[in-house]
């Protein structure tokens, strides 16, 4: 943003005396509390200018949203809207957002490169050649802007039990959302905005298996801050995917230990700390055997983008019970509450006698008894701990309804009474260490070869029944699940088993055929994974495309070529057909051909992809008509049904 951008915001906020001192400057903390407050007398102000609007707006339907996080942003690291003391506090470090360092209760987490967007290719495990860009929130917002746009869709194709067929519409619902399961190919940083327009506020859950940044999986960056780079590229999609979500909505993210700290802290920062659990998930019995200590575990962090207090309970299919009524089985549970935060002082309505009737014994071994005292009858209290009066867990309104049925007496080892309930639950809660035997990464890598014939088509696939626990206690059927790193497509093979909708994103070619053909399988009623436990027989249909290539498509030639002649000749068609930075000199580098072919091949990919236009890796949406891009129009047409019209 320029100085006159500065000067003509500054001008128009000191229009409003209550952000001016004495001495005439801007009063930053007061114009922060106006917008954290969303004050009409601010926003009314900062709308009325076309420049300002576009850029601390964004507008949704005919709607017009102010971004307060991006303008308070703006305002705290632009000195020009301090005064002299507080330019001086913010250089020493003692004053942040109007408070004093003590003052703070947050973290804060800091890198190189925070405030960028990192677009992020993909690229195949042994090439390291593409060079990213970081483009800066504050000085390249048009370039964002444009990158972010909503990108074309080509190479359609349905897939049913019949086959695959062709694309002729989108099923929606009575809200007009795509109904449809589908699989996209791309950028998932692009994708995901491409899918803002019709899936913003829809998703239910979210699930990925992030590239763990160990420099051993596909995270292949060649720069000096990979650290770094990985948590740019984790934050610029962590953002996008949040506004996917329902209020409702949460996110299971899966990595071990060498992001795991920084991502949680990361994660409080996207999700507004709206926090779930850590949980440790055993991934590996044996342990894997090297290190210190052999490493058995990954770590799920479990966020939600609205205050959340619970997830679903999962169900226990094959639970066994003690005893056994005319209702069915149950257990029994102690009706007592066992938490002295709950006694007789603060809960005097749950503090009350039963009695019981020692003599009359059903087969269970559970005795008569009433509210009311009867001779013969033996008075029960909750016992005391630690000496307080504790207290039941039920009123006597409810206890009074269920007597003899669901509340009864039970003798004691010790000769005295305890009063129980009739526990007939099939669920639980999930406990913060997931320890199933088929969780592990083996049950997954297993599942993969029986689909495939023997062949080893992905690395350390997760398992089928962990993603299957992961959608059971995040939504419910018909909702949508999101993976936008699909890899070997287990979480939309679960989802699809389960009967929700689901959306899954991947770059890399050989991940996307697998995920692609595993669907396949699916549908057609394969019997690995969790199929037997549900009873899958095969059903349903999946959409897959792909974000339109233009320069990617250049990066995908250039990384495949094998020698220097294919990569001058490639060199010829980026002149001719491909955008190239602003400042190629296309003369100069014919000129100096003999130079280039000295030296090695991986500079030479490097030096032809450096030249090549990052903002125009695929083709926008708002350039579906030119015709240099050659899209057809049966793909047109499926991408303004796709994009309703727009």
């Amino acid at each position: 943003m320029t100085k006159n951008f500065e000067q003509k915001l500054k001008d128009l906020l000191k229009k409003n005396q209550k952000f001016v001192n004495k001495e005439g400057d801007l009063i930053k903390s007061e114009i922060v509390n106006h917008a954290s407050n969303v004050n009409k007398d601010l926003v009314g102000l900062l709308i009325k200018d076309k420049e300002i609007r576009n850029t601390f707006f964004e507008k949704i339907e005919d709607y017009w949203v102010f971004n307060l996080n991006k303008f308070i942003e703006y305002i705290q690291d632009k000195n020009v809207f301090s005064n002299s003391v507080t330019k001086f506090e913010s250089k020493i470090g003692l004053n942040i957002d109007g408070k004093y360092l003590n003052e703070r209760g947050e973290v804060s987490l800091v890198w190189p490169f925070k405030d960028c967007v990192l677009e992020g290719g993909m690229t195949k495990e042994d090439q390291k050649e593409r060079k990213e860009i970081f483009f800066n929130e504050i000085l390249a917002k048009d370039e964002i802007d444009r990158l972010f746009e909503p990108k074309a869709l080509t190479n359609f194709k349905k897939y049913t039990q019949k086959g695959e067929e062709k694309v002729k519409d989108f099923k929606r619902d009575e809200n007009a959302t795509i109904k449809d399961n589908l699989i996209i190919k791309g950028n998932n940083l692009l994708a995901l905005h491409s899918l803002k327009k019709e899936f913003t506020g829809k998703v239910k859950l979210i699930y990925i298996d992030p590239p763990y940044n160990t420099g051993n999986d596909s995270f292949k960056y060649n720069d000096n801050f990979n650290h770094s780079t990985w948590l740019t590229f984790m934050k610029n999609r962590l953002e996008a995917a949040k506004k996917l979500l329902k209020n409702e909505g949460v996110i299971f993210v899966q990595c071990d230990d060498n992001e795991q700290g920084y991502l949680k802290v990361l994660m409080d920062e996207v999700f507004d700390e709206n926090f779930i659990s850590n949980s440790v998930v055993v991934i590996n019995r044996g342990g894997r055997d090297y290190g210190g200590i052999a490493r058995t575990h990954e770590y799920i962090l479990i966020y939600s983008k609205s205050p959340l207090k619970e997830l679903n309970f999962i169900e226990e299919a094959d639970k066994k019970f003690d005893y056994e009524d005319t209702k069915g089985g149950f257990n029994l549970m102690e009706l007592r509450n066992r938490n002295i935060l709950f006694n007789k002082a603060n809960r005097p309505n749950l503090c009350y006698p039963f009695y019981v009737n020692p003599s009359k014994e059903d087969k269970n071994g559970l005795l008569e008894i009433y509210l009311e005292p009867k001779n013969g009858f033996v008075e029960v209290m909750p016992l005391k701990s630690q000496g307080i009066q504790t207290v039941w867990r039920w009123g006597k309104e409810k206890a009074l309804e269920n007597l003899n049925t669901e509340i009864r007496g039970k003798l004691k080892q010790d000769g005295g009474f305890m009063i129980v309930q009739k526990y007939r639950k099939t669920t639980k809660r999930q406990r913060s260490v997931w320890d199933d035997k088929g969780f592990v990464n083996e049950r997954g890598s297993e599942h993969l070869k029986e689909l495939f014939k023997g062949k080893k088509v992905f690395a350390y696939p997760k398992s089928e029944y962990l993603l299957a626990r992961v959608i059971e206690l995040g939504s419910e059927p018909g909702d949508i699940v999101l993976d936008y790193h699909l890899g070997s497509g287990t979480t939309i093979s679960a989802a699809h088993k389960m009967n929700r909708q689901y959306i899954g994103i991947e770059q890399m070619d050989d991940s996307t055929d697998v995920s692609y053909q595993r669907i396949k399988k699916v549908i057609n009623g394969e019997q690995g994974g969790i199929s037997p436990k549900i009873n899958w027989k095969g059903r349903g249909e999946f959409i897959y495309c792909e974000l339109l290539k233009y320069n990617e498509e250049a990066i995908d030639k250039i990384q495949d070529a094998k020698d220097t002649k294919t990569l001058l000749k490639i060199w010829e068609e980026m002149c001719e057909k491909y955008f190239l930075n602003y400042d190629v000199q296309i003369k100069k580098f014919n000129d100096n051909k003999k130079d280039f072919e000295k030296i090695s091949s991986k500079q030479q990919k490097e030096f032809l992809i450096e030249m090549l236009n990052k903002n125009q890796l695929y083709v926008n949406l708002s350039e579906i008509d030119d015709s240099q891009f050659k899209i057809t129009k049966e793909d047109k047409e499926l991408n303004k049904k796709f994009y309703r019209g727009n």
